[in-house]
């Protein structure tokens, strides 16, 4: 089974080849040394990589998954909101299905 930080990472590199811009999201809470939280400040089910057509600035929000993996429910709540807002968006497996939501504007493609 391959890890999704691989097929993230093959994402993002590929989307980038193609001239748009990709970015990570790092989201969740961290204990530091010192024993206090960080919170990144993004909101739950927020999804792993978010970017921008380089041809008309539309944003993005791609959830990567592997290949047996399933949205959590804070993470269809965020697809559901980013569809009433009809945002494209949606869950990729591979870098060819991040492309095709991408510059096709899928909207809530896998969900």
């Amino acid at each position: 089974m391959t890890a999704e930080i691989d097929i993230q990472n093959a994402i993002r590199r590929e989307v980038a080849k193609r001239g748009h811009f990709i970015y990570r999201a790092n989201v969740g809470k961290v204990r530091m040394q010192d024993g206090r939280w960080f919170d990144t400040g993004l909101p739950p089910g927020f999804p792993d990589t978010f970017g921008f057509r380089s041809t008309d600035k539309q944003i993005f929000f791609i959830e990567v998954k592997n290949e047996r993996g399933r949205p959590r429910k804070v993470q269809i709540q965020f697809h559901k909101f980013l569809q009433s807002q009809n945002v494209i968006h949606g869950i990729a497996r591979s870098a060819e299905e991040a492309i095709n939501i991408v510059e096709k504007g899928l909207i809530g493609y896998g969900f």
